[in-house]
């Protein structure tokens, strides 16, 4: 990709990646992986700091149940959104997400707090 020279800036001091794909797309599947490797397994951040969200178009056919993804995506939050049928869901999830990124940020902190004592 053209903006390769830019993902070190882009991943310097993140605490979370959020991978926004169309699971109608199968190149869509193939480049989550790539995204998931650059991103997460390089920096390195755990896999609860990573969230998928596999997005349906309007009237898009997309089967939201049965998206099996292939090691290690399968290991990742998943969740699907569709605003037209439900954003308060997805609302939510993002909020969930949120919280867990703010306690892993807290928790790291502390640890680095005590080391510092100690």
């Amino acid at each position: 990709s053209r903006f390769e020279t830019c993902w070190p800036a882009l991943m310097k001091d993140s605490h979370g990646v959020i991978i926004i794909f169309n699971p109608d797309l199968p190149s869509h599947l193939k480049e989550i992986e790539m995204w998931y490797s650059c991103f997460v397994q390089q920096q390195p951040l755990l896999d609860s700091q990573c969230l998928l969200v596999a997005h349906h178009k309007p009237g898009s056919a997309g089967d939201m149940e049965n998206l099996s993804l292939a090691y290690p995506l399968n290991k990742l939050k998943l969740i699907h959104s569709n605003l037209e049928e439900d954003p308060e869901d997805v609302r939510m999830e993002f909020i969930k997400y949120f919280k867990s990124i703010i306690t892993i940020i807290n928790e790291s902190r502390e640890r680095e707090e005590m080391s510092i004592i100690s």
